[in-house]
């Protein structure tokens, strides 16, 4: 949830100075590439709490993957489950 947040929130900064640049009279597609090296500015000096707390969730997640083995793990543990399910492996044929 804490990445979701971060994500609506640079595109709120986005949107607004994109907003502001063309009420100010840039109305040319330079307006949103100026408008995302101004959010991404902005969202570096106003939201490093929910930058924090973004990267610290995908590091959470993806130690939690590593503990659990992996996709190799979960492919393992996936097709134990469909052996079990079958009655035997694919040795066994």
């Amino acid at each position: 949830m804490p990445v979701v947040i971060y994500s609506l929130l640079r595109a709120a900064l986005f949107l607004a100075a994109t907003g502001l640049l063309w009420w100010a009279g840039m109305q040319s597609w330079l307006a949103p590439v100026l408008a995302a090296v101004i959010a991404w500015g902005l969202s570096y000096v106003l939201l490093p709490r929910q930058r924090d707390a973004a990267a610290l969730h995908l590091a959470q997640r993806g130690e939690q993957r590593r503990a659990r083995g992996g996709l190799a793990g979960r492919a393992r543990e996936d097709a134990e489950a469909e052996d079990a399910a079958t009655g035997g492996s694919a040795e066994d044929r």
